[in-house]
């Protein structure tokens, strides 16, 4: 199916995250990073229509020396955005990185809110928060860079659990259902068990005097990687999704590697891979590329799956079945690297560091056909050409 797509030109600001605050309100995340390159970083608020339409309605430029908002997520309903943005190496207080950031969108303004530390400077590993994650219901946040995961109350941005450190893999993604938190790194899915906040919140507002010890994060499962139809080598999970309105289905994204004994251009296949969140099985494989993805969103009715590939394409899925809906090629001249829906899923936007975002419509009626609809238009232009062929049989006798 055709859809109205739209690339816009940003000089000179690469784009790393965004989020919608709104069905045509977006906040774009880029810059030059931390690098002297002279290009700032910077947070933009857009209003954007039908796919064709986007306006600049503010800019908001960071301090010099901090890197660029690499991740984000969005609340809606507070109009309020929470993205990881490291702060400069000359401007780091008692050696703590203000990393964890929240915005507010008020008057067509984006206004800083609060900032919190939960990775610590390294010079060396150059690390980032890669990962910015809210709870369904908002109460927690999950923030993750390279190997160290903290789990966070959200508004207060206060620690609600020990911060968790990765020993082997790396961390790529984490999602929340109501009572799990899932960290998706490039070995394994590791399942989580939340404390129970409201519990803790309670027992403070009674009046106990001694302050609530810090709780632990429960591993409760660990899931390997599945086996992946035609697949040799291995592969890492790069995403991670539950089903927003499903607890019992999550999506998964793995890249696959090639074994060693082929060549080095053989094809790393990408695989979007729907599971049974009760069993933990695989229920649905779908090949999607074959080079690896970069991004990847579901839209918050469930019924859109959307990826972004390194061969510069962005396609669609269908939620259920992950039948291809539509796939446009060469959407940048770089991969993707952020992709969001709206709240509506009318809207997908994907940014990339070639300076550019491009907006696409979701069309209301994009399905996919099915089999029968297939084999019922079959059937019908086959009854036609023998009727024609009876026809101009009678005819020439």
């Amino acid at each position: 199916m055709r859809v109205q797509h739209t690339a816009f030109p940003l000089p000179n600001f690469p784009v790393y995250s965004s989020a919608f605050v709104s069905d045509d309100e977006l906040v774009i995340g880029g810059g030059g990073g931390q690098s002297k390159s002279g290009i700032k970083n910077k947070l933009r608020l857009y209003k954007v229509q039908s796919g064709s339409i986007m306006t600049q309605l503010d800019e908001l430029e960071l301090e010099k020396g901090e890197d660029a908002p690499m991740s984000m997520t969005a609340i809606p309903e507070t109009k309020t955005i929470v993205c990881g943005i490291n702060s400069a190496e000359d401007g780091l207080k008692d050696g703590l990185n203000q990393n964890c950031r929240t915005y507010t969108i008020e008057a067509d303004k984006i206004s800083f809110q609060a900032s919190t530390s939960t990775l610590k400077p390294d010079s060396v590993n150059d690390d980032y928060q890669k990962v910015t994650i809210l709870s369904p219901d908002h109460k927690f946040l999950a923030i993750a860079g390279t190997k160290d995961l903290s789990l966070l109350e959200y508004p207060s941005l206060k620690l609600a659990a020990n911060p968790i450190t990765i020993e082997k893999g790396e961390i790529y993604d984490a999602t929340f259902s109501e009572t799990t938190l899932v960290v998706a790194t490039t070995i394994n899915l590791l399942v989580y068990t939340l404390p129970a906040l409201d519990a803790t919140l309670a027992s403070k507002k009674a009046g106990k005097k001694k302050e609530m010890p810090v709780l632990e994060l429960e591993l409760y499962k660990t899931i390997d990687r599945p086996d992946l139809p035609g697949v040799d080598g291995g592969s890492s999970f790069r995403a991670v999704r539950y089903h927003p309105q499903d607890s019992k289905v999550l999506y998964t994204v793995l890249n696959t590697v090639p074994p060693r004994s082929q060549k080095k251009n053989a094809p790393r296949r990408a695989f979007i891979c729907k599971w049974n969140a009760e069993k933990w099985v695989v229920t649905r494989p779908r090949k999607v590329s074959d080079r690896g993805l970069t991004c990847f969103d579901v839209s918050a009715d469930g019924k859109f799956v959307a990826y972004g590939s390194s061969d510069y394409s962005v396609g669609v899925l269908d939620g259920k079945t992950l039948a291809p809906l539509l796939t446009i090629l060469k959407t940048h001249e770089f991969p993707p690297t952020t992709l969001k829906f709206n709240p509506s899923a009318s809207l997908l936007v994907s940014g990339s560091a070639d300076n550019s975002v491009r907006l696409i419509s979701v069309p209301d009626n994009l399905t996919a056909a099915s089999w029968s609809t297939w084999i019922v238009v079959l059937v019908t232009l086959l009854i036609i050409i023998f009727a024609i062929i009876a026809g101009q049989m009678q005819h020439a006798y």
